[in-house]
């Protein structure tokens, strides 16, 4: 395993996490409530009198280091990973009960399938019934994840059945394969292979993948295929954009339309904007596997590397980089 690539894969999805639009969403948590009422306030403003002026995430008298380009939900879950990946999955889950989502002012925040796994777990649903019984469970939170039991060329199934089944876990099972083959490698077709080796075909993610990437070759390019992928995978009716079925199949098919390439990858990614939660994420753990860290802009990686623990706490000033090294270190 090369321990750069292994870095690149981190740093490429904190990268990535940080190009989409709702990383500053996340990281405004870090502000007082208040500041979030009255951005909804202004967005009710605009509906109400047809303004096209739309409200960002802003700071007024608070400071505005949690608004500035940076990782957050993305980045702090893989860390969390990476820290406990050595430990019982759903040991390591319980520990989170306590402070999970809406439980008090330094709980954490997470996606659907996480809060409700954890609400499952504190009733006593254990896995893989903690992710089976789920209304999200085919969101990409496990994919996101995986990225760590890739570097280390593990299986990420006990882990993704805590949260998530079906599409779910399968999605975390090609991330962790294709950003193995990526770290081992370099290559990007042999890790989008790879990934696909765990779709079957007759599955959603497994059918979205392989029209992911023809309609992608298609077009040739990165940035030439997002119409494509926004017609092909994007059905603009459900409310959220992080199904596994739709972030995965965009991360394989524009890192391979990238050739590899991060910086082309990643801001194509982020121009699909209803995925821009994960699919820049995701794009940019593959193609950082397949450049290494040196490969990942280094305005990115200064701005991107240090976690604000927007939704876990407790990582808050963690150095995601040092972590990836730790990680590293263990399977020298």
């Amino acid at each position: 395993m090369s321990g750069d690539r292994i870095r690149g894969a981190f740093a490429g999805l904190a990268a990535g996490d940080a190009a989409g639009w709702p990383a500053t969403r996340h990281r405004s948590a870090r502000h007082a409530p208040w500041s979030r009422r009255l951005h909804r306030e202004l967005d009710a403003f605009a509906e109400e009198h047809r303004v096209t002026t739309l409200p960002v995430p802003f700071a007024l008298n608070q400071p505005v280091a949690p608004l500035r380009i940076g990782p957050s939900d993305d980045a702090e879950w893989l860390a969390w990973t990476a820290l406990t990946i050595g430990r019982p999955r759903a040991e390591a889950y319980e520990e989170l009960v306590p402070v999970r989502p809406g439980t008090g002012p330094e709980s954490i925040r997470a996606r659907i399938s996480v809060a409700t796994a954890l609400d499952n777990l504190a009733r006593g649903i254990a896995p893989p019934a903690s992710g089976h019984d789920n209304p999200h469970h085919f969101d990409d939170a496990a994919a996101v994840r995986a990225v760590a039991y890739g570097v280390v060329g593990r299986d990420p199934t006990p882990d993704a059945q805590v949260t998530n089944a079906g599409d779910g876990v399968l999605a975390a099972r090609a991330m962790a394969a294709a950003v193995t083959e990526a770290v081992a490698s370099g290559r990007v077709g042999a890790a989008v292979e790879a990934a696909l080796a765990e779709l079957p075909e007759d599955t959603a993610i497994g059918h979205n993948a392989r029209l992911a990437l023809a309609v992608a070759r298609k077009a040739g390019e990165a940035f030439s295929a997002v119409p494509a992928l926004d017609a092909a995978l994007v059905d603009h009716v459900y409310s959220y954009g992080v199904g596994a079925a739709q972030t995965v199949p965009a991360a394989l098919a524009l890192a391979e339309a990238a050739g590899g390439d991060l910086t082309r990858a990643v801001p194509a990614a982020a121009c699909l904007a209803a995925l821009a939660d994960s699919a820049p994420a995701l794009t940019g753990a593959l193609t950082g596997a397949c450049g290494g860290y040196e490969a990942v802009p280094e305005g990115w990686t200064a701005s991107s590397r240090t976690l604000t623990g927007c939704c876990l706490p407790g990582l808050a000033g963690r150095d995601l980089i040092e972590i990836a090294d730790t990680l590293s270190e263990g399977i020298a």
